[in-house]
């Protein structure tokens, strides 16, 4: 049996947070690029959990390991689930977040705290070198924030804010982020299917 995950993407902050969770796994984890495998996936599907599975297995294809791939995005409430499944894509391919972050804030400049529920979704695919598959699916609730703030994470972290905490995720230690996040809540629940 094989002893490495490739992980189907290429983002640097995505792979830290997978090594941090699995830190301890007797596995070598490895981005797509450290693998060798050049592919572009065109997520197709309707749903985070469809376009990981997507990933996942057409990664598969190409080797006998592990092959983890998430999709992930922010709901927000107000915008009808927007951007949802187009997080990445959203206001074009090669916008910034700082762009995408200050947009949003514009969208919502008139709305009032209880209104700007939102929550991030992780769904986190595992297909094994056998062909079977899992999937998981996993959430961090909070709101849209009034203003940028914090220079943790990564993305939306900006402009998503935590209550509890009293912050936005980019303001949490890259710990606590880990503990609460929807990636960091998927990758523990997928680390029980390996």
């Amino acid at each position: 049996m094989s002893k490495r995950i490739i992980f189907a993407t290429g983002n640097e902050n995505k792979m830290k947070e997978i090594r941090q969770v699995f830190h301890d796994l007797d596995y070598e984890i490895l981005s797509m690029k450290e693998a060798g495998i050049e592919l572009e996936v065109e997520e197709t599907g309707s749903t985070f959990e469809e376009n990981a599975l997507l990933k996942a297995a057409a990664i598969a294809k190409q080797c006998d390991d592990i092959v983890l791939a998430d999709d992930s995005g922010l709901e927000i409430d107000y915008l009808n689930k927007e951007p949802g499944i187009y997080s990445a894509r959203y206001l074009g391919h090669d916008t910034s977040y700082d762009y995408k972050n200050k947009k949003i804030l514009e969208k919502l400049a008139d709305v009032p705290r209880q209104q700007r529920s939102a929550r991030f979704v992780c769904a986190i695919a595992a297909v094994f070198p056998d062909g079977h598959s899992v999937v998981e699916r996993a959430t961090i609730e909070g709101e849209i924030g009034f203003e940028i703030a914090g220079e943790g994470g990564f993305g939306y972290d900006p402009i998503f804010y935590v209550p509890e905490y009293g912050c936005t995720t980019a303001q949490l230690s890259p710990e606590q982020k880990n503990e609460i996040s929807h990636r960091g809540k998927a990758l523990r629940m997928i680390r029980k299917a390996l």
